[in-house]
């Protein structure tokens, strides 16, 4: 039995309308913590602890950036617009990585409290699956029940309802109940 092991090559810049997607820089990491040391951010998350332990940030992009994480990961960078470098964050993470052909990923996404409600979110959905560039069949997504801002930049970017499940918060220490979905992009 032979094992494949996927190595991610870094992700490319991707135009998305307001502000470009592009790879993690090292410079991140501080906004990163900032962003992410929110209670707010962090609920909405599965994997983002709080209170944020020192040095998570500086973890987080030293895998973003090593091409050998199972997801690829994007900054939400508004600086060329005159808005903030780091909006937010958007990640593809593979599914099903030992099985060719496959082609199925899991979108994930926040954005910084301040630029809630602003349609960052469904714009930087909106670009990554258009780019599509992991080759995707299908991607999934999954959004807490207690967070209908999410469900609806799913459905605004063509995404339909799977189901419903639940998962772990590492924030809430708790199975969250989630909201499934699903874009078909074949």
């Amino acid at each position: 039995m032979t094992l494949a092991i996927v190595v991610s090559p870094l992700p490319v810049q991707i135009a998305a309308g307001r502000f470009v997607l592009r790879p993690v820089r090292k410079s991140d990491a501080g906004l990163f913590s900032l962003y992410a040391s929110d209670a707010r951010v962090a609920d909405g998350t599965r994997s983002i602890p709080h209170p944020l332990p020192p040095g998570a940030s500086e973890a987080f992009v030293a895998r973003a950036m090593s091409g050998k994480a199972d997801a690829d990961v994007w900054v939400m960078d508004g600086s060329d617009s005159g808005l903030a470098e780091v909006l937010g964050v958007i990640s593809l993470k593979r599914m099903d990585c030992t099985k060719p052909g496959k082609g199925q990923s899991e979108v994930g996404y926040w954005v910084a409290p301040a630029f809630w409600n602003t349609g960052l979110a469904s714009e930087a959905v909106r670009a990554l699956v258009a780019a599509n560039p992991q080759g995707n069949r299908t991607i999934f997504a999954e959004v807490f029940q207690d967070n209908p801002g999410s469900a609806r930049v799913l459905t605004n970017c063509g995404f339909e309802y799977l189901g419903d499940a639940e998962t772990f918060s590492v924030a809430r220490d708790a199975r969250v109940p989630t909201w499934t979905y699903i874009r078909k992009l074949d």
